[in-house]
This record gives structure tokens, C-alpha cells and sequence, in this order.
């Protein structure tokens, strides 16, 4: 947002409803969608999140998703302050995680704390809202089965958009067809449970308490083993983390098989968002299924 200082002045002094000083602006580096500032004002230090995206919704859902979390009261989650637009820019306010060394018992006290979220559920599958993965769309259309609610709602529109782009081969879909006549013979069904949805280290902080903090959700109600096999992504958690959220909420035997599936949406996600060789970790995973 050009103007930063009188924009976000303006902004929080409307909220609180008492005139806010900004002192100073610091841009923060690490995200790859949005653009980022650590805001230290009179009333005291904030996250500011901001893009230039037309769907205010982005912003919109990413509140509402974060405040589900913080209701559970499972996990640390920052608070939402306010988000909206000015002008040509959509905002996301936060308070502000100052950064700190992990406690000494942080990996178990984070499986332990992921663990008490999943048991957060609901009927069906998915979310009475749609929301978005990175900046892609995520459908969370409301489903009874959770085989159907993977394919339809999570695989199928990744797979449209990357053929439609010319990112994924026709042929590609043809491999993801060949798999879904086998998905009742290796997934399995279990209470809906709410899901971070987008649980990779990128978006987990430490908080000056040394615990875990989540930032930048995608929620909707799933299978815990898609939170599970994210997490195994793109350098994974510790494995004292593994450990204690298996002494809490065990999965069924065999799970690792069954990360690799999952793992097929986030890899789709990655397809669309940034290309890359992403592609060949989807093919070499179909092709160990349906050889």
C-alpha cells in the first residue's frame, strides 16, 4: 500500500476507536504471494499482510480461518485485528509474533497441541465457507464421504486448472482416473477433523513463549492423515513431533502408504502456483500405485 504510515494510522485508529501512531515500517521477507510489514506503532506492534489481488475475499477467509482456530483454543494462533481494502490494495492486520528460540520441549508439545485441534469436528466434510490454498481457490463444498470430498472438491480442480494452464498433461488426468478406482482399498473414513490445511514449516513461527504459533491457514474439516503427510513436505517436523501426536491421536497402521496420496493435492497446489519439477513427484507417485 503506497502511503503505508497515514494508510495503517488511519486504519487502526477507525478500529480502536482512538488515534494510533505509526513509528516505524519494516518489510519482512519469506512470503512468496503476499507482501509483508512489522508495523510498531502507539499501540503497540502489528503484522500487516497486503496485495494487490481484485477477490477481497483472500484476506477475508484467511481471518475467518484463523479465528476457527483460535476458538478451539489448541493451538497458539495470532489474533486477527482487521483486514478490508484501501484503494487498489487488500489488507490483513495481526497481531505481531515476536520470534524466539523453540522451548525445550516444543516438538511433542506441538504434536500434543495438533492433536487436541483434530479432535475439533463436525458431520461432513469440508467447510461452510470456500477459502484458498497459497492463492488458488480451495472448494470445501459440504460431503458425507470423504473419498468423494478428495477427489471432487480437492484433486479434480487442481488437475482442471493445471491441464487447462499447460502445466499438467492431458495424459496425467488419465493416471489420476486409474487411481481413483483404487482409493476404497487404500484410504479409509473417520470423523471429520479440523484441519490447519496448509501445515508445512513455512507456516509455523515461535512465539516469545517458545511454542508454536500457525499462521496462513486453509481450514475446512478432513481426514487428519492430509494434515499429517503435509507436514512431511518440504523438509518436514522433528520427529518428537511424530511421536507424541501419535501417543495422543494414534492413525491407522500403514499410514505412511497413504501420505503419499495425500501428498498428491498440496504437489498439485505447487504445479499451479510455481511449475517446477513438482510434476514428476505427482507422475512418480501415481505411477507407484497404479504400476
Amino acid at each position: 500500500m503506497p502511503d503505508f504510515k497515514s494508510r495503517i494510522e488511519k486504519i487502526l485508529t477507525s478500529h480502536f476507536g482512538k488515534e494510533i501512531n505509526v513509528k516505524n515500517i519494516r518489510e519482512l521477507s519469506g512470503g512468496c504471494i503476499n507482501n509483508a510489514l512489522k508495523v510498531n506503532t502507539s499501540g503497540g506492534n502489528f503484522f500487516v499482510k497486503y496485495n494487490t489481488a481484485d477477490h477481497t475475499s483472500l484476506f477475508e477467509t484467511e481471518a475467518m480461518g484463523l479465528k476457527l482456530l483460535k476458538e478451539t483454543q489448541s493451538l497458539d494462533i495470532p489474533e486477527v485485528i482487521t483486514y478490508g481494502r484501501s484503494d487498489a490494495h487488500i489488507y490483513l492486520i495481526l497481531e505481531y509474533i515476536e520470534p524466539a528460540p523453540q522451548s525445550k520441549p516444543y516438538w511433542e508439545d506441538f504434536g500434543i497441541s495438533l492433536a487436541g485441534l483434530h479432535r475439533n469436528s463436525q458431520s461432513m466434510y469440508g467447510l461452510h465457507f470456500d477459502n484458498f490454498i497459497g492463492s488458488l481457490r480451495q472448494n470445501n463444498k459440504l460431503t458425507d464421504d470423504w473419498i468423494s470430498f478428495f477427489v471432487n472438491e480437492r484433486l479434480e480442480p487442481q488437475i482442471k486448472m493445471g491441464i487447462d494452464s499447460g502445466k499438467i498433461p492431458s495424459q496425467v488426468h488419465q493416471y489420476f482416473k486409474s487411481l481413483y478406482k483404487l482409493l476404497p482399498q487404500i484410504l479409509y473414513s473417520e470423523t471429520p477433523a479440523l484441519l490447519h490445511g496448509d501445515l508445512w514449516s513455512g507456516n509455523v513461527m515461535v512465539n516469545e513463549k517458545g511454542n508454536a504459533v500457525l499462521i496462513d491457514p486453509a481450514v475446512y474439516y478432513g481426514h487428519r492423515e492430509m494434515e499429517l503427510a503435509f507436514t512431511t513436505l518440504f523438509g518436514g517436523f522433528d520427529i518428537d513431533f511424530y511421536n507424541s501426536y501419535m501417543e495422543s491421536f494414534p492413525l491407522e497402521d500403514n499410514f505412511e502408504e497413504r501420505f503419499e496420496i495425500y501428498n498428491l493435492y498440496p504437489l498439485l497446489v505447487h504445479i499451479n502456483l510455481f511449475g517446477g519439477g513438482y510434476l514428476n513427484s505427482v507422475v512418480s507417485i501415481l505411477r507407484r500405485f497404479i504400476r
